[in-house]
């Protein structure tokens, strides 16, 4: 019997093979950022010169491999305020948000069979505990108020003896609403519950450390903070109450925890990553919310009756997730390509029918969620970039209009 293999190639993309990255405006930053260019001639050097694996002790280029990746641990460590000890390298957070959730709940004591999420947690969170679900275990969603935020109301109310993890992200990665991270810790810590944080948004909307917030454990992602793809961190407190069950098995390395050769490449370009945002943060937060803001007035300029679904609290600087009055977002994202690159909401969320989970969570209605756009700005945002951006929108509204679009 022959195997025929079929390539399919999205209608959407015809004409598009040969546009220039330079050419597009990027305000997809919760999505992916781009690699800083001292990430890449950081992991440049590495792969040219400590190729061989980390795991290799019986020879000095092995030892000399495996001195790059502690060195990168510590590095990450020292950026997010966790201990070196702390930090088990994984493929990303949402194979972090996977061992800690999956793993936690396996290793909890028997009487725990109940799981918490926040009802805004990204897929990876949802679906871990979906998984859970399948084995017996209670899945509880914690909702949040009209802003976004976790209702700690809620929470306090509950009982928590028999509550195995909770599992309550640090920031939104669509509406980029910072949740209360340190009351939900100390809500755990007096319940005996271990407590993690899918921490993958934080690093650019505000400085992270790990110890202080007080969880058990905390998902990172090198693609979020310039870094690249396919290399993050699950953070594990030394006071966590017990520590997650492995998902797979293999040669002992990260403690066992998660076993498998580490790419000392992506390590030292994690690393890089962390330390820029570690030196760096302050002042990008401020010029990136700066910029925001006066996009988003812009906006307003095109369509009077914009508005940001989360108008109140804390939230991501770059993070611009606004309600046109008068417009079909998929539509006029459509329209804006190749020239702008935002998005409906969550990149791992693509594809699926209906309104986001965040927004319904938030008593967001489907109308409004169908003109819903979430705009991400970045470290290589600049206003001249903003300006065409805007431009570029107020042309796809006004095609859109041509077409008496209903109000």
């Amino acid at each position: 019997m022959s195997t025929v293999l079929v390539i399919v190639t999205s209608p959407t993309l015809e004409g598009f093979a040969q546009v220039r990255i330079e050419d597009a405006i990027y305000l997809d930053y919760q999505a992916a950022t781009p690699v800083d260019p001292r990430v890449a001639e950081a992991m440049r050097e590495t792969m040219l010169t400590d190729f061989a694996n980390p795991s290799s002790d019986d020879h000095a280029l092995g030892w000399k491999a495996h001195q790059r990746v502690e060195l990168a641990r510590a590095a990450i460590a020292d950026a997010f305020g966790a201990a070196w000890g702390g930090l088990i390298f994984t493929s990303g957070a949402t194979e972090g948000n996977n061992i800690a959730i999956l793993g936690g709940a396996r290793n909890a004591p028997p009487e725990r069979r109940r799981v918490l999420i926040s009802a805004i947690e990204h897929k990876a969170v949802l679906e871990a505990a979906s998984a859970l679900a399948a084995e017996g275990y209670d899945i509880e969603r914690l909702p949040v108020d009209t802003s976004g935020c976790l209702d700690l109301d809620v929470l306090e109310a509950l009982e928590g003896t028999t509550v195995a993890v909770i599992s309550v992200m640090a920031v939104n990665n669509e509406t980029g609403v910072v949740q209360p991270v340190r009351a939900v810790a100390q809500w755990a810590k007096r319940h005996g519950v271990f407590f993690h944080c899918d921490a993958t948004q934080a690093p650019l909307a505000m400085e992270v450390d790990l110890s202080s917030w007080g969880v058990d454990a905390a998902s990172l992602s090198s693609h979020k903070i310039y870094g690249p793809k396919g290399i993050g961190v699950l953070y594990l407190a030394d006071d966590r109450p017990w520590t997650p069950r492995p998902l797979t098995f293999g040669g002992g390395q990260e403690q066992s925890i998660r076993p498998g050769t580490l790419p000392t490449p992506l390590c030292v370009g994690f690393a890089t990553a962390s330390m820029l945002v570690s030196r760096e943060g302050a002042a990008e937060r401020e010029r990136v919310a700066s910029l925001r803001d006066s996009f988003v007035a812009s906006l307003r300029d095109l369509d009077p009756g914009l508005r940001l679904t989360a108008p109140s609290g804390d939230r991501h600087p770059g993070n611009a997730h606004v309600v046109f009055s008068r417009a079909d977002a998929a539509d006029l994202l459509a329209l804006l390509q190749p020239v702008v690159a935002a998005s409906l909401g969550s990149a791992c969320t693509s594809g699926v029918i209906g309104p986001s989970h965040v927004l319904t969570a938030m008593g967001v209605s489907d109308s409004d969620a169908s003109r819903c756009v979430r705009f991400s700005l970045g470290r290589f945002s600049d206003a001249a970039q903003l300006a065409e951006a805007s431009h570029a929108i107020a042309k796809a509204l006004n095609k859109q209009r041509g077409r008496a679009l209903p109000a």
